[in-house]
């Protein structure tokens, strides 16, 4: 049985389980899985593969049991329309669940995690032969889910990008090491379940430090990092803490007295953000300033821009300020977090307008919920997983395609393939087709193969230095298909638009 007590049989689209039996009789079939375009159709192409291990572990590397097939099948037997029979392969769920000690009969290669992949390199394929070749996109619905974990850790670098920019501007480099708290993830609350906020908020992990995302925090760190921290947080209040005192001043002076002597946050507008920052900073000052922290102020409503920049001053009034070896102002004791409704974009035009004012970009942080972990979607990075290639079971090869005449966006690439890192492009990643390759070792990698693939998944601080790796040094966008698979792209749908043209690929 599966998670949930789901029937691992049932972990797939309805459609999935009525393709097998019109599937054509093959020896090989092969698909792949790709990004179509980059993040929200970004011109920096650089996407973050990520989430697949999570996927493998908890759905895919399991075996099945004959009360997998049982209870599916009660489920089946009344699903179809009108309440009758729905079909299903019972037949080829036996035969492995008797004959591959109940792993699913697939083989999967991938890229390594956090690897930096761009629009329609593969990174996964999949092989299903003889009698399974009909079953070699049954694994679909749950391989695509890496569509969010992915999209997150791509948004997020997206993010440090950003702030990278301006922390070479204005930020000392004996500070740049603060740029890794630079994002919070705020988004557990926004998240639809624990299992949603444990897989984004890891993804996030990739990047950034910064995460009051307990669930990622625990997970990264023992489950996939041997026990080694990753995420770090500060005491916080919240609107409800400051309104249950007497006064702003008494909720900021208890923050103070019992977290002063580090670092701590406290929102500031639960009734008038102006008024707080005129009158009760200056109010806890000699407090502050006894206890030695770093007092972060957080607004939460209001003009993200204009509150940020609010913050600053009266911080520097209040604090005062030091000119760093660049040339801008960094505040003593203090800072400014911004969480309300950022985006990347918004998160530039904070930064730009924080820069202008004078001040460091190391003077403000910011946090991300729902923008983080909620507003993406599957086509946000537009992932895919499409047939290439089946052998028949005459022995006939053939590469497929899809190229919809009303939706070129969605053409797909023909064959199986091959990914290797192309140093004239600084080892960014290039799609060949198998057999056309160079002979360097294709970083599709084994993950799974009729069952568990040992020694395959790299700890957390691995995928991290992975990724910090090929994102300094890849560009923002590259050839990633190489001119061979091009060519035999082209030459494919020229052999099936004629076929179009002429009526066989309908009648035949």
């Amino acid at each position: 049985m599966g998670p949930f007590g789901l029937p691992l049989a049932l972990l797939a689209d309805s459609y999935k389980a009525s393709h097998a039996a019109v599937f054509p009789d093959a020896q090989q079939a092969t698909a792949y899985a790709e990004f179509r375009h980059s993040l929200n159709r970004n011109e920096d192409q650089r996407m973050v593969f990520y989430g697949l291990q999570y996927i493998v572990k908890t759905y895919i590397a399991l075996p099945w049991t004959r009360q997998d097939v049982d209870e599916a099948e009660a489920f089946f037997n009344t699903h179809n329309a009108g309440f009758t029979k729905f079909p299903f392969p019972k037949h080829l769920f036996l035969k492995f669940i008797q004959e591959n000690r109940g792993y699913f009969p697939v083989r999967i290669e991938a890229l390594r995690e956090g690897s930096v992949v761009y629009p329609h390199v593969p990174v996964m394929q999949i092989t299903a032969n003889d009698e399974y070749a009909g079953l070699v996109t049954y694994l679909e619905t749950v391989l695509l889910m890496t569509w969010y974990p992915s999209t997150v850790a791509t948004l997020s670098r997206h993010a440090w990008t950003r702030i990278q920019a301006a922390y070479e501007k204005s930020v000392d480099s004996d500070r740049q090491w603060t740029l890794e708290s630079r994002l919070h993830d705020f988004g557990f609350r926004a998240c639809t379940c624990v299992e949603q906020s444990m897989l984004g908020g890891a993804a996030h992990l990739l990047t950034f430090s910064g995460s009051d995302t307990l669930s990622a925090a625990h997970y990264v760190q023992y489950r996939l990092n041997g026990g080694r921290p990753v995420a770090t947080s500060i005491p916080a209040t919240e609107h409800s803490v400051m309104t249950a005192h007497r006064s702003e001043r008494q909720a900021v002076l208890r923050m103070i007295e019992e977290y002063g002597e580090g670092v701590y946050a406290c929102v500031m507008d639960s009734f008038d953000y102006a008024r707080a920052l005129q009158e009760v900073l200056p109010a806890v000052a000699s407090r502050k300033l006894q206890k030695g922290g770093i007092l972060v102020i957080r607004p939460d409503s209001g003009d993200q821009v204009e509150a940020v920049l609010q913050g600053l001053r009266a911080a520097e009034r209040v604090f005062g300020s030091d000119t760093n070896q660049r040339g801008f102002k960094v505040l003593r004791g203090a800072s400014v977090v911004q969480g309300d409704g950022v985006t990347p974009e918004t998160l530039q035009l904070i930064l730009d307008a924080v820069l202008a004012a004078g001040f460091s970009a190391e003077c403000v942080g910011f946090g991300m919920g729902g923008g983080l972990l909620q507003k993406i979607n599957r086509d946000s990075m537009s992932m895919a997983i499409k047939l290439s290639s089946i052998t028949y079971k005459d022995g006939l090869p053939r590469d497929v395609m899809k190229f919809p005449k009303q939706g070129s966006s969605k053409t797909s690439l023909p064959g199986r393939f091959s990914v290797h890192a192309d140093p004239a492009q600084n080892g960014a990643p290039v799609a060949y087709r198998c057999g056309h390759e160079p002979s360097t070792p294709s970083l599709l990698e084994v993950v799974y193969d009729g069952g568990p693939v040992e020694g395959v998944w790299d700890s957390f601080d691995q995928v991290r230095e992975r990724l910090n790796d090929q994102w300094s040094r890849l560009p923002p966008a590259a050839h990633a298909l190489s001119s061979d698979l091009l060519q035999h792209q082209k030459h494919v749908h020229d052999i099936q638009e004629a076929r179009v043209t002429d009526g066989s690929a309908f009648s035949t």
